[in-house]
């Protein structure tokens, strides 16, 4: 059964580049910053003190689950 919030192709992308990126995060006034906020709002990224943003634990979680799941032998 499916329990999450539905993630728009918008913010599945935005949440796949802050994996991508990392510990440097993603600076504030790109073009995903709405998707930024709203990954924000869903606890999957925050953003910090020097105003970039990063991926949460959840939103790591999130991302292995349904972004790039893993082959299951």
């Amino acid at each position: 059964m499916w329990n999450q919030p539905y993630l728009e192709t918008c913010c599945r992308s935005a949440l796949h580049r802050l994996t991508l990126v990392g510990r440097p995060g993603r600076p504030d006034g790109l073009k995903d910053g709405p998707c930024l906020r709203r990954l924000e709002g869903m606890g999957l990224a925050r953003q910090r003190a020097d105003g970039r943003f990063e991926a949460t634990a959840a939103g790591w979680d999130r991302h292995a689950e349904e972004i790039v799941p893993r082959k299951r032998a």
